[in-house]
Order: structure tokens, then sequence, then C-alpha cells
């Protein structure tokens, strides 16, 4: 009997002793599972063990972490929702596209930029502009040379008209001379008028002007008083602002939407919203791998000289209205990995989804692939959610993603 005893004794003991091991382990487990505690106003804050808020005073919630949970989905309370102000649509079709806004900048025409060179090496001893801005006519005077090498030529031109007009017809042909000496000042960029005067005073000046060939503002001055310059080196730089490029930057999903020679219009917001029509006259064929964005320009007059280089300009290119999905533009989130939005799969829970982007429609974007009719997006508060999962995870959920490769839900 006594045995009998013993042995329930011993049984009950073991069964004690490893429920209290399996309770441990449980609670152990327990402690682990939470990461940390942060707050869901302030999601910078970071604590090992439960808690209040330093910044606002509330508590601290864990955040922890389940291999099987999906990595583009985050859980927020209703609390969290309600403080984040996250708001919710459900999409529908509707119309868009009549026009595309785009936000461009006004630019030098790059076919109108002139450089003022130096057409022989020497020292600048005058220049005529000193100024950035300064308006240049065609044919003013623009710097004074000195150059040891035009001027042995000039005399050479002297010596050869003296010798023709002495000698006169012999063996050798001076005229052949004279000519050829010419040349080689108009080559060096003397004028006829210049050379035609040089002919008649036999005088050789130390020094000699250049005119400029073209008209335009100064946009660069290359040199300055007393420097010495190379042959080919550049004095100044000129822009003919008779037209101006009007330059904006589209994403690459908008770029079929966009065809050359498209008619456009320009708005100038610094000049009462004044509006040039236009036409596309180049589209970029390079895309930028790493912003994927390409370059769309239009050549517009500048009558007046009322617009300037660095102006903020809208352009439009009117489009046919078309049905589509469309999204408030505080629900798209774009950078150079693409664009994404934010799904309510359940109450609470949100997952991220990419999407490819067609016309922007003033406050509204079109959504072209990766959503449809009936599911319920995040149309505000978008941005909050991407903070919480970056604080949460630890990374940006568009980086690394293909936009190619990423599955869109029910193409």
């Amino acid at each position: 009997m006594q045995l009998l005893y013993f042995l329930l004794f011993s049984a009950f003991s073991l069964l004690l002793i490893s429920s209290c091991n399996e309770k441990k382990k449980t609670e152990t487990a327990v402690v682990q599972k939470a990461l940390y505690y942060t707050c869901s106003m302030h999601p910078q804050v970071h604590a090992d063990k439960p808690g209040n808020c330093p910044i606002c005073g509330m508590k601290l919630i864990g955040v922890t972490k389940t291999s099987n949970a999906n990595t583009m989905q985050i859980h927020l309370s209703a609390e969290q929702i309600h403080l984040g102000n996250i708001q919710t649509d459900t999409i529908e079709k509707s119309n868009i596209g009549d026009k595309l806004v785009l936000t461009g900048t006004l630019n030098f025409n790059q076919d109108k930029l002139t450089s003022v060179n130096a057409r022989v090496e020497g020292r600048i001893d005058k220049l005529y502009f000193k100024n950035m801005g300064d308006y240049v006519k065609k044919g003013d005077k623009v710097y004074d040379i000195y150059s040891e090498e035009l001027n042995n030529a000039k005399q050479d031109y002297v010596n050869a008209l003296e010798q023709e007009n002495t000698v006169g017809n012999s063996l050798v042909n001076y005229a052949t001379l004279v000519e050829s000496a010419k040349t080689k000042l108009l080559l060096w960029g003397m004028t006829n008028a210049q050379i035609t005067e040089l002919g008649q005073s036999k005088q050789v000046p130390t020094h000699t002007t250049f005119y400029s060939t073209q008209s335009g503002y100064i946009t660069s001055l290359n040199a300055n008083e007393g420097d010495y310059v190379m042959e080919g080196g550049t004095v100044l730089q000129l822009a003919d602002l008779s037209t101006l490029w009007a330059e904006a930057q589209v994403y690459t999903t908008q770029m079929p939407f966009i065809n050359k020679s498209e008619n456009a219009s320009v708005q100038i917001p610094d000049l009462n919203n004044q509006i040039i029509n236009g036409k596309i006259d180049f589209i970029n064929p390079e895309m930028n791998p790493d912003s994927r964005i390409n370059l769309v320009r239009l050549t517009i007059s500048n009558k007046n000289n009322q617009l300037h280089p660095g102006m903020p300009v809208y352009i439009t290119i009117n489009k046919a209205k078309h049905q589509s999905i469309a999204l408030p533009s505080d629900a798209v989130l774009r950078d150079s990995d693409g664009a994404m939005v934010w799904i309510q799969t359940n109450p609470g829970v949100y997952e991220m989804r990419m999407v490819t982007t067609g016309i922007d429609e003033n406050d509204a974007i079109e959504i072209t692939s990766g959503l449809e009719t009936g599911e319920v997006v995040v149309t505000g508060g978008a941005y909050l959610l991407n903070s919480e999962y970056i604080f949460k995870h630890g990374a940006n959920p568009m980086a690394g993603m293909d936009m190619g490769n990423m599955k869109m839900a029910k193409d």
C-alpha cells in the first residue's frame, strides 16, 4: 500500500514539474513576443518594456514579430485609425482625361545660344560688356586683344601691299601674296572694314577690336580684362530670348498619353496666368532608370521679352474624356520605385498595392492598372500608414520592388 502511495506521489510531482516548465516556457514566449513598445502617435519612441509615451503620455503598444505575417500589411487599432484620421472610400469609375496638366519651367532655347570665342591667342586688355544680362547687338564691340601672332599677320599684309605697289609686275605675284595675307586676317576674325583701314593707313595698331556676330543677352562671362585666352577660348555667351523652351518632367507611366506635335498650352502664373499656345516638339527618347521620369518640351515665342528663363509654368495637354479609376492625389504615393496605394482588406488591416498611374487631372490621378472597382482604398492618411510601416518594418514598402514583375490585382 505504501508502495502505491509512493508511485502516485511521484507521478503527481513529475506532472506538476512538467506543467510548471511548460508555463515558464509559455511566459517566456509571451515576453519574447514583443520586440519593442512604441507610441501610436509617436512611432519614433521605442522602449523595451510597457509604459507610457514620454511625449504625449499615451500607453505604449507592443510591436510583435510574426513569421507568417503578410509583410505588405499593417494592423491598426481603432484608436490608431481615429487618431491618424485614416479615411477610406470604395473604388468607382468616373470620367477623367479632358486634360493633362504638367508642372514645368522656362529655360533657354539651346538652339539660340551663341558663344563669342577668341579667334587668336592673346591678352584681352578691354571688355566692352562686363555685366551678366547685358544686351549685345550684332556688330557691337566686344573686346580688344593684344596678340603678337595677329600683329605679325597684319604687318605681313601691309608689307605685301607695299611691295605690290612698289615693285609692280615681276616674277613674284604680289597680288596673290596680298590676297593670301588678307584671307588669313579674315579667318582670324578681322572684318573687311578693319582690313581696308589697315591697308589705307599702313599703320599696324597694337590692339585689335573684335565685334559680336550675333545679338543676345549675356548669360556667362568667361574672361576678365588682363586675362590671356587661347585660340577658341570662350569670352562670353549670348542667348537669344525671342523663343524659350517650356520643359516639364513626366512619369514614364504618363508617356503613352503624350504625343509629339500634340497641341498644348503654357500658362505663366507670374504674368497673370497668361496662356501661350504651342506644340510639343521634343520627347526625350531616353528614360532615367533611377527616377522613372522623362522630359517633354515645347518651344514658345517670347513677345516683348516678357518671359524669363526660370519662370514656373503649367503645361496643359488636352485629352479626350474616358471612363477610368481616379483617386485623390493624396491617396497615391510616388517615388523613383513607382506608385502605390493602401487598400483596406479587413477592418483595421491595410495592405500595400503597387499601381500604374495615368493622367493627372487637377487633384486626381488616374489608375490604369493595379486596382478594380469595389475595392476599398485609403484616401486620407496614406502617408501616415507608410510611416507606420517603415517604423514597424524598418524599410520603405516600395523599396526594391520591380513594377514589371509586381503582381497587380486582377489586371
